[in-house]
Formats: C-alpha cells, structure tokens, sequence
C-alpha cells in the first residue's frame, strides 16, 4: 500500500487553518487545504499492515488502503471512484466525521495515524472541481413508489441508493431546505450548505422529488404516505432534548441548542428572523451545559455572534490528555479533545452539575452550580457525589443546553403510524431489515439507533436502501 517505507520517512500533516482573529469574524469554512503533492505524500503513509483496522473502523467500511495508494499515485479519478463505491457523501464526511478510522489505524499503535479524513476530504473536493461527480440515473424502473420521510444523511443516503436500483423516491422534508441536521445543526463555519445543494441538484437529476416545508404526521397525514407509496423510510433524527431539570429552568435565556443554532444558519443563508423570537449571543455571557459536538457548535457560535464571555460544562470528569493505546486501540479512546471552536476562547470545566438558575423580572443573570467527584462503586459502575462545598455561582444571560437527545420526537408521525418502540423510545427495528412492526415501513438513522454520528447515518441509510429494494422487488443489488 503506497511507499512500503512511507510510514517511517513522511510525517503526518494536517490542514492548517485561518487565524482565530481572523475566522470568528465570518462563518464560512476556514481550513487551509494541503496542496496536492502533500496529500499525495500522505497517502504514502499508509502501511501495507496486512489487516486495515481502518476499515472496521469506519461505519461504512470504506475501502482506505486503495483510495490512500491511489492518491498517493496520482489516480485521483480513481480514488474517487472507489470513494463513491462506499459514500455517498464524502463532503461531508470528510469535514465533520470524528474520523474513528484513524483511531483504528494500525499506524495509530505506536505512531501518528494515517491523515485518513484529510486524503477523503481532498478527494471529493477534486473531483468536484473536475466535475467528475455526475448524476447516475437508474437505466430501467421498477414501478414502485417509495417514500423517505426526513432529508438528513440517512434520508438523503437511503433516496439515493433507491433511486438508482430504479424506484421512483420523493422525499418529505419538515423544514423549508432539504439536509436535516447538516441544515441546520452544523454551523456554516463547519459544513457550507453548498455542499448538501450540490448532492440535492445530483439526486434531482438522478429521479428523486423533494417535498419542503411537508412534516409528516403534522401537515402531512402519515396514513397518506401508506396508501400512496408502495415503501415508507423513517430517516428522521433523535430530536427530543435531554431537559435540565432545574429551578429557574422556565426564566427567559435558557434554550436548547436546536433552538439557538438554526437561526444563525438561517441567516447565514439570507433568512430574516423576526425580532420576537430572534436569538443571539452578542454582548452576552454564555454558558454551554454539554461538552461534546453540540455544545461546541453553541461555543463558536457564540463567540461568532459577540458574546462578552462563553463558559462551557461537561458533567462527566475530564478525560485523560492521552489514551491508553495498549488497552484501548483500535477502539474509539477516551481522550481530551479540543475542538476549533473551544480554542476560539472558551473556558471549558469539567465534572460540574447545575443546581439552580435564577433571575431577575423573568430573564436569567445566574447559573448555581456544584462541582462532582466520580468513583466506581462496587460493580464498578460510576456514579458522581457533590463535593461539600464546591457550590459557586457563575454570571450568565443565556444558558444553552446541548446535553444530547433521548430518542424522535413521538407526536405526529410515530403516534399516528403505530409502529414499535424499542427500550430507549426509538423505532424498533433490526440493521438486518430496517422493517419495523408494520410490513411496508422501514427505520433508519437517528431514528432508529438513536443519536450518533453522520457517518452511521449514511450506513443507515444505504443498508435501508438495499432492504426495502428486495421487500420490492425479492433481490437487490444494492451494495449493503
């Protein structure tokens, strides 16, 4: 694979970045790309390791060690075509996937990965730029009609698939632009919505109808879409917030994420948003409860938006700086990560628990809390203790909860179609079929396994994809 001795004479080397003074200013992209000898030399330092952990590492699998040789020989066109055998949508993966396949580099042992999500994103962006990626139309149709209810990954992915095996798919999207959470979770300064308009000008050229602004269960019956369609695909996202079960919960200032963060996507997109509902963090002091991608979202937003200070809490204690490879690899490690936006000036605090907010005239100005100390107990389960006190009391205007999703929202949609629940209130269903208790609907994504990442998403979707063409048609030839 690649250069036999590369690993041993190339160092690893990541994209560089606009200046922090410089990017919170806008809210397009801001990484610096390596130049096309470099990201072929990284492809040289791809090992001929015998097994590619990488692989498996990867929720789709994709096919690392050939697209790594080939870039590191120059067979771009390739490269991307073994991409696409495996992803859809490699944009954006290669820009918001946490890259597990580098943690399962065999490199990765006793050395710096493989800049695996690095070489993906490199490929896509020149294949774009060649125009390389084309609609690929189905030659013959099957007659069936299928319906995808959510234009996530998942949704978008499982559309795709669909459409070339030759149905005929429309798919019902709530919000008023197609992409989900890549909408309108992700930040711009993450993900530039050109991106998902590129797939969706691709897929409507491939056969597949996009419905806007039809949220199923809501403005759309459900029991329409069982009578019209011959298949139904749930591909909707865990939306339901974890709560903060606090006093003052109720004061004016405390949202959830997802009510902070599509507003700023909107307007980044030309949108106007009302003065009565509008909400921004400019000249305020801000506290993000939740530490993981959502609650860094919110940091640089936030700090993007003018706040006069942003503070950052994880309930959990603070990892170790380095994982222990020996113990834990190729499994994702537990491990500090600091991601772009807490390095744009974030004061970040771990193991803290919120006791109370209060305020004045109904608006919020304080957040109470306690600081936690972790131990096992006898089964060697975790369990937090407040720590006598640790109480201290912080300055706050708007405190945003992005403490992740307990499972989909059941009103409309899932109360109206009767399908199964599992233990965790998602839509029961296998990662064999995807069929869920009724025949012709099928589940896939969030909605189905709960909150995880994109790239598990598209999985999702394309294995939903191939079990709904053989509930159509008794085989499929769709890639699972």
């Amino acid at each position: 694979m690649g250069k036999p001795t590369g690993f041993m004479e190339i160092r690893r080397q990541e994209p560089g970045a606009l200046p922090v003074a410089e990017r919170i200013h806008f809210y397009k992209e801001f990484e610096v790309p390596l130049a096309e000898a470099e990201v072929s030399k990284q492809g040289a330092r791809c090992m001929d390791c015998g097994i590619p952990f990488c692989q498996s590492g990867c929720p789709i699998n994709n096919i690392i060690p050939d697209w790594n040789d080939l870039v590191y020989r120059g067979r771009w066109r390739e490269a991307i075509e073994v991409l696409h055998s495996t992803n859809n949508f490699p944009e954006i993966t290669g820009r918001i996937c946490p890259a597990p396949c580098e943690a399962a580099c065999t490199l990765n042992i006793n050395n710096d990965p493989v800049t695996i999500k690095t070489i993906e994103h490199a490929i896509i962006d020149h294949a774009w730029e060649n125009d390389w990626v084309k609609p690929q139309p189905a030659k013959n149709k099957s007659g069936k009609k299928v319906a995808v209810v959510g234009s996530g990954p998942a949704g978008m992915a499982c559309a795709q698939q669909l459409a070339r095996a030759g149905h005929t798919v429309t798919v019902f999207e709530k919000n008023d632009r197609v992409g989900g959470l890549m909408r309108y979770g992700i930040p711009d300064f993450k993900l530039e919505k050109r991106h998902i308009d590129n797939r969706v000008e691709q897929m409507k050229a491939e056969g597949v109808e996009f419905r806007i602004n039809q949220h199923v269960g809501v403005s759309v019956p459900a029991q329409q879409l069982l009578k019209e369609f011959d298949a139904v695909a749930l591909t909707g996202g865990s939306e339901q917030p974890r709560d903060l079960a606090v006093p003052g919960r109720e004061l004016k200032g405390v949202y959830f994420a997802l009510e902070f963060l599509p507003q700023q996507n909107k307007r980044v997109a030309g949108d106007k948003i009302p003065d009565s509902i509008a909400l921004t963090a400019q000249g305020k002091h801000v506290v993000v409860i939740g530490g993981g991608d959502t609650g860094s979202d919110c940091v640089g937003t936030s700090i993007r938006q003018g706040a006069a200070s942003v503070t950052q809490f994880e309930l959990m204690p603070k990892p170790p700086e380095r994982e222990n490879k020996p113990l834990v690899w190729p499994n994702w490690p537990n491990k500090l990560r600091t991601s772009s936006s807490q390095e744009e000036g974030c004061q970040r605090d771990w193991a803290v628990a919120t006791k109370k907010l209060t305020g004045e005239n109904g608006r919020i100005t304080a957040l109470h809390a306690v600081r936690l100390d972790w131990k096992q107990d006898d089964k060697g389960q975790w369990k937090p203790t407040e720590i006598p006190g640790s109480e201290f009391t912080i300055k706050a205007d708007l405190v945003l909860l992005a403490m992740g999703y307990l499972h989909p929202v059941h009103e409309g949609l899932i109360k109206e179609l009767g399908v199964g629940l599992d233990g965790r209130g998602n839509v029961q269903a296998t990662d064999l079929n995807y069929q869920t208790s009724i025949s012709k609907v099928f589940a896939a994504g969030d909605m189905r396994r709960g909150q995880s990442l994109v790239v598990w998403a598209i999985r999702e979707g394309r294995q939903c994809a191939r079990a709904v063409d053989e509930f159509l048609t008794g085989r499929s030839e769709l890639p699972r």
